[in-house]
């Protein structure tokens, strides 16, 4: 029996093709927008957009701010505190750093990036001496979850803001100010040194003309004759800038040091997880000083990494397997280099490796043997399927 003679036979197929004559007698023909949805999508989200620096400006001594537009078509959207990844070849390697936007979402002319020197960070020794105005990259679109999400999050925001953890921040204040948002920010910005604090003027500028937005800086190392508050961002300097903890909803991007610090600061005052939004945080300085990494294993140890088809490679176990992979020229999809997107998830077919925690990996990659190699640090020879 044909296929065509079962389907009549099964209840409801006559009325859905009586239906479907009707529709293609009096119904709109859709045929010409064929593939419109995808258009749309790829517009709003594309995997690679190319950019362009128009502007490069001195923020503080050791930051400078970029800026971005698109050098052909238009930027996507984005929400505010978000961040793109841009690739970079610096000398022979190539290899990307995501970077939050500090420009605000209420335009698409533009992406700001306001990076600050690392130490020993080529990457960013890269754009802060070397990017010049004209300079083409290429990046993904935006992405991230360190958003405003209005059902959960409330009215009532404390920002705590450490070094150039304030640029996802900047973006969430310059939309509030500039779209005349209700939301109540509370910003408590530290830095060692008071000449180093990125956007003072304009966050001053800004909270000087809006009083639902207010700024506390502290500083870690004061001068001599410093009058504002010294040392460090700790449960008893927060209850005494806010006061009423309650319906709060606590933000924190800063260094890596600064996370546990403030988080226990935070627990102090009883303030409950749900209510405490963190930045996803690049590998640690110094990862064999995380939980759990194994004795005996030296960080200037060595390992062979063979990659299925026939590549070997050297990698140190104190260094992220994507950058050992990066310096030896093999590159993979990389967006958050954080551990928490997956893009970049690879089968280890053979050894073991340290991933600190934070690493968001699926119970499926534990049990079937996948990694981030972003987050991967080799503790054994290693055997992966690129």
């Amino acid at each position: 029996m044909a296929l065509k003679d079962v389907l009549k036979d099964i209840e409801g197929y006559q009325e859905i093709q009586h239906e479907i004559e009707i529709l293609k007698k009096y119904g709109t023909d859709y045929t010409s927008q064929k593939g419109i949805v995808e258009q749309v999508i790829e517009g709003l989200h594309p995997k690679k957009i190319r950019i362009r620096v128009s502007e490069v400006w001195q923020e503080t001594k050791s930051t400078k701010t970029l800026r971005f537009v698109a050098k052909d078509g238009f930027l996507p959207p984005f929400q505010a505190g978000q961040y793109i990844n841009i690739f970079v070849d610096a000398g022979d390697i190539r290899t990307s750093r995501a970077y939050s936007i500090s420009s605000s979402p209420t335009q698409l002319g533009y992406y700001d990036i306001t990076i600050r020197s690392v130490e020993d960070g080529f990457v960013s020794s890269y754009f802060l001496d070397e990017t010049r105005v004209g300079d083409e990259f290429e990046s993904t679109s935006p992405s991230g979850y360190f958003c405003y999400n209005p059902l959960f999050h409330g009215e009532d925001l404390v920002f705590l803001a450490g070094g150039s953890g304030i640029t996802p921040f900047m973006s969430m204040i310059r939309e509030v100010a500039e779209r005349g948002l209700s939301r109540r920010i509370n910003l408590i910005y530290g830095s060692r040194d008071p000449e180093d604090v990125i956007f003072h003027d304009k966050l001053k500028e800004i909270t000087g003309r809006h009083k639902n937005i207010t700024l506390n800086l502290v500083i870690s190392n004061p001068p001599k004759g410093y009058v504002g508050r010294p040392g460090f961002i700790t449960a008893g300097l927060i209850k005494d800038v806010i006061g009423d903890i309650s319906s709060k909803t606590f933000y924190i991007c800063g260094p890596e040091v600064m996370y546990d610090f403030c988080l226990k600061e935070l627990a102090k005052l009883g303030i409950k997880k749900r209510s405490i939004r963190t930045e996803v945080y690049g590998p640690p300085k110094d990862v064999t000083m995380q939980p759990g990494w194994p004795e005996g294993i030296k960080p200037d140890t060595l390992f062979t990494i063979r990659l299925k088809g026939g590549k070997t490679i050297q990698a140190k176990a104190s260094e992220p397997l994507m950058i050992s992979l990066e310096r030896n020229g093999v590159t993979i999809p990389a967006l958050c280099r954080s551990g928490e997107c997956s893009l970049c998830r690879t089968k280890m077919l053979v050894g073991k490796v340290f991933q600190p925690e934070g690493v968001k990996l699926r119970k499926s990659d534990r049990t079937f043997g996948y990694i981030h190699p972003c987050m991967a640090y080799p503790l054994s020879d290693l055997d992966i399927l690129l």
